[in-house]
C-alpha cells in the first residue's frame, strides 16, 4: 500500500508496522491519532479505513474511505472498498455504483496488482448478483400487481431491461447527417402505413418478379461495393455475392433494363412516399441473403428515412433485429425501421432470403421539412461533384 520510496511520519510508519506485524488494534489506534492531526494524506485515510474493515467497524471504515475519495476520487481501491462495504451492509444498488466506477477506472489503468485484479473480479460477480436480485425485486413486484413483461409491454419491458443493465439504450448514430428532435423508434408498425395495403395487393406478381431474378439473366452484384473516391469499406461482406442487390432504383434514377424486368413491382413503388431527391434517392432494391450469411452490427447515413422492408422469398430462420428489439422475417409481413439505429440481419435458414427494400420519408417530417431536405441534399450533391473544366483556348 505503500511505496518503499515514500517519506512516512513517525504515527503513519507506526501504523504501517503495527498493521505488518498483525496488530490491527495498535495499527488502528497510530493512524486514528494520525488522521486526527488533520493533516494526514490520502494514504493513511486508506490504511486507516483498512484497520477499521479489519476489526468489523464498517461505519468508520467508511467515513475513511470518504476522506480518500473526497481527495483522490479515482482511487481504484477506495472504489473497491467501498462496494464492499456498501455489498456487506445490503445497499445493492449503491454498491453497484461504486463497482462500475471501479470498474471503469481499471479500464485505463494498464498492469494492476493481483491483489487489485481479483477485487475487481470480486466487483463483477457482485455486481451480477446484485443485478440480478434487483431484477427479481422489480418482475415480482410487477407481476404481483399483473404485470408480465412476457406479454404485450414493448418499450416498458425494453425500460426495465435498460434500467437493470440487461440491455442499452439504443439511438440513432446516423453516419452521415443527423436531423435532431426526431423520436427514437426502432419499429413502425406497418397498419400505421395505409399505403402499404396497395403494395401488398401486387405481393403474388412482385414475388414472381423476384423469382424471376433469383433465375439468372444477370442484373444482381454484390450489396456492399467501393465507393468511388472514398476510403476503402471495412464492411466484411464487401464484393461477396452472399448479401447481393438487383437495382430497380440507384441514385434517384430508374435503372433501366431491371426495371423493364419487374413491371409489377415498379409498379407497386409508385404507391409509396419515397423520396425524391436528384442523384440521391428513390433506392429500391431486391436485397438478397444467401443461407447462413449474417449483416453485422451497422447504422445507416441519415435518420430522415425509414427502411421498408417487404419479405418475397423467405425461408425460416430469417430474423432482424433493429436496436433491442429481433423479429422474424416472414414472407408478405412488412418490416418498417430507423436504420440511422444499429441493426443487423440473419438468414439461418436453408435457402435464399429475398426482400423488396426501399426507403421512405420519416412520418414526422413535414412537407416543408421535406422540402427543405430536398434542397439541402441535391445542394451537397452539386457541391460533391468535380468542377468543370474550363475550355481551353483556341
Amino acid at each position: 500500500m505503500v511505496g518503499g520510496d515514500t517519506q512516512l511520519s513517525p504515527l503513519e510508519q507506526a501504523g504501517f508496522e503495527a498493521l505488518r506485524r498483525g496488530d490491527v488494534a495498535g495499527a488502528r489506534a497510530a493512524l486514528e491519532r494520525f488522521t486526527g492531526t488533520g493533516n494526514a494524506p490520502p494514504r493513511a485515510w486508506m490504511l486507516f479505513a483498512r484497520t477499521c474493515e479489519m476489526q468489523g467497524d464498517a461505519a468508520a471504515a467508511e467515513r475513511a474511505l470518504d476522506q480518500v475519495l473526497a481527495a483522490d476520487p479515482r482511487n481504484l481501491r477506495a472504489n473497491l472498498m467501498k462496494g464492499d462495504l456498501l455489498t456487506r451492509s445490503g445497499e445493492d444498488r449503491a454498491a453497484v455504483s461504486w463497482y462500475k466506477r471501479a470498474l471503469s477506472l481499471a479500464q485505463g489503468a494498464g498492469p494492476l496488482p493481483n491483489d487489485l485484479v481479483d477485487g475487481l473480479r470480486r466487483a463483477e460477480a457482485a455486481t451480477r448478483a446484485a443485478t440480478g436480485r434487483f431484477q427479481d425485486h422489480l418482475t415480482g413486484r410487477l407481476a404481483s400487481a399483473g404485470i408480465d413483461l412476457s406479454q404485450s409491454y414493448g418499450r416498458f419491458a425494453e425500460s426495465i431491461d435498460i434500467l437493470t443493465g440487461a440491455k442499452a439504450p439504443q439511438l440513432q448514430q446516423p453516419t452521415s447527417f443527423y436531423y435532431p428532435r426526431l423520436p427514437q423508434i426502432a419499429f413502425y408498425e406497418a397498419e400505421d402505413f395505409p399505403w402499404l395495403d396497395d403494395m401488398l395487393a401486387a405481393l403474388p406478381d412482385m414475388r414472381a418478379e423476384a423469382e424471376a431474378v433469383l433465375a439468372g439473366h444477370g442484373g444482381v452484384a454484390p450489396y456492399v461495393q467501393r465507393a468511388k473516391d472514398r476510403p476503402e469499406t471495412t464492411h466484411k461482406l464487401l464484393d461477396d455475392p452472399s448479401w447481393s442487390a438487383f437495382h430497380l432504383w440507384r441514385d434517384g434514377e430508374p435503372i433501366a433494363e431491371n426495371a423493364a424486368r419487374c413491371p409489377a413491382t415498379m409498379k407497386a413503388l409508385e404507391a409509396a412516399p419515397m423520396p425524391r431527391i436528384n442523384e440521391r434517392w428513390p433506392i429500391a432494391l431486391f436485397s438478397i441473403l444467401r443461407p447462413g450469411t449474417h449483416i453485422e452490427p451497422h447504422c445507416g447515413m441519415v435518420n430522415t428515412r425509414l427502411i421498408c422492408h417487404i419479405p418475397l422469398i423467405v425461408p425460416e430462420g430469417c430474423r432482424l433485429r433493429v436496436g433491442n428489439e429481433t423479429r422474424v422475417v416472414e414472407e408478405g409481413k412488412p418490416l418498417l425501421f430507423d436504420d440511422s439505429i444499429e441493426h443487423e440481419a440473419w438468414n439461418d435458414g436453408d435457402a435464399i432470403r429475398a426482400i423488396l427494400l426501399f426507403e421512405v420519408w420519416r412520418p414526422e417530417l413535414t412537407e416543408e421539412e421535406r422540402h427543405a431536405l430536398t434542397v439541402m441534399f441535391e445542394a451537397i450533391s452539386d457541391y460533391s461533384r468535380p468542377p468543370e473544366t474550363p475550355p481551353t483556348a483556341a
